[in-house]
């Protein structure tokens, strides 16, 4: 099996990364570029896989079977370096150790590839330690970085490496990736790739976590609550609560697990207090894992904030197909949308029209301007979440 195989509607990428693979001197640096949910790493991964694959024949390289294929896309491959950060930034000691790393020579493959996958997580300063790398790589060494867009890099960074752009793949090829890769039912995994707005991971979420499903739905119906400010206040409260709860449900076993596994390979005993030593590896590892929720209640909100924009666009639909005269049902609108007109959240389709009615496109669209610049704050600044989320929901009476 192909390690491209999952990279659904990337057709053109993928393309010009497997003769990239397929080349004897390879372009040393790359930008994959693209929006949430296009499949930056796996791209970034897949290619890598393909650059240290073990097969010689140029045009099975990237064949997902042998050991390097296997290796490279579980994240045991020594050839193979992938950072990104569960914490808010990529430290500069990251960058540096990555840039160690990386002048160190291929053990077993053609080629030693460094994969940044969230490059657009690094300060200035950290990017810095990364440039002359980049600029003057060691000896095959490949360089592959990812962010949502290129002017999320340095303009000196991304004008050292070649840039590609993925898209948001179609519902259909996420939902068909679902059913075919982890068995989900076709209704199910329809109905999670749309609300997930085309997002691979957080479909498979959606499709295989009932809970995660009725958070969102909590999360899309928040519009239909706001009658008064007080209203408004408890829908910030909610949407606060909601997307906590929806990242301890991500983080909690893994933290679990994480701490069993420090303690067993450690040697911990199963009573009593742990050696100073010990303590001091537990406070670290619970340190980082504090670091890792902030992030991860950061990430959940601004998802929160993109299903409920999604709300919003659905309306904005409705009320243009209507001003366009051909009202709101599937097939007027469908013809004078050249079938544009199906919404994110199918199933509110109903109530989303009564809400549609009542309201002007102009109105809708400042809305959206305003969920936007919550979820800006939210990212660049320390402002409180409440706050910002309670200012939010008042302008969105």
């Amino acid at each position: 099996m192909s390690v491209w195989v999952d990279l659904q509607g990337q057709g053109p990428v993928v393309e010009q990364l497997r003769r990239a693979a397929q080349s004897s001197t390879p372009t040393h640096a790359w930008l994959l570029t693209g929006p949430p949910g296009s499949g930056r790493s796996n791209a970034a991964l897949a290619f890598a896989a393909a650059l240290v694959c073990e097969r010689e024949q140029l045009a099975e390289r990237g064949c997902g079977v042998c050991k390097a294929c296997h290796t490279t896309l579980s994240g045991t491959n020594a050839d193979v370096r992938f950072i990104a950060t569960e914490k808010t930034t990529i430290t500069i000691e990251e960058a540096r150790e990555l840039v160690r790393k990386a002048h160190d020579s291929p053990s077993s493959s053609r080629w030693r590839v460094m994969i940044v996958g969230d490059a657009d997580r690094m300060a200035e300063r950290t990017t810095n330690v990364l440039l002359k790398a980049i600029e003057e790589p060691p000896p095959r060494t490949i360089w592959i970085l990812c962010a949502p867009s290129p002017a999320d890099v340095l303009v000196t960074i991304r004008s050292r490496c070649r840039t590609l752009t993925l898209r948001v793949p179609p519902v259909e090829d996420v939902a068909a990736l679902l059913v075919r890769r982890d068995g989900i039912e076709p209704g199910l995994a329809l109905h999670a790739a749309r609300a997930a707005q085309s997002h691979i991971g957080i479909a498979r979420r959606l499709a295989s976590d009932a809970g995660a499903r009725e958070r969102r739905d909590a999360i899309v119906r928040l519009p239909f609550s706001l009658r008064d400010v007080s209203a408004a206040v408890r829908a910030a409260g909610s949407l606060l609560e909601l997307a906590q709860a929806e990242a301890a449900s991500s983080n909690e076993e893994r933290d679990v697990e994480e701490k069993a596994n420090l303690l067993r390979s450690l040697g911990a005993p199963e009573t009593g207090m742990l050696p100073p030593p010990m303590r001091a590896q537990v406070r670290a590892l619970e340190e980082d894992q504090k670091r890792r929720s902030k992030r991860s209640v950061t990430d959940q909100l601004d998802r929160a904030l993109t299903d409920l924009l999604s709300f919003y666009r659905d309306v904005l639909v409705l009320q243009l197909a209507a001003q366009g005269g051909s009202g709101v049902g599937h097939s007027s609108a469908e013809a004078s949308h050249g079938g544009a007109l199906e919404l994110v959240n199918e199933s509110l389709r109903g109530d989303l029209a009564e809400f549609a009615a009542r309201g002007r496109p102009e109105a809708t669209l400042a809305r959206m301007d305003s969920i936007n610049a919550v979820r800006r704050r939210l990212t660049t600044t320390n402002v409180a979440p409440l706050l910002a989320l309670e200012a939010m929901a008042v302008s969105l009476l």
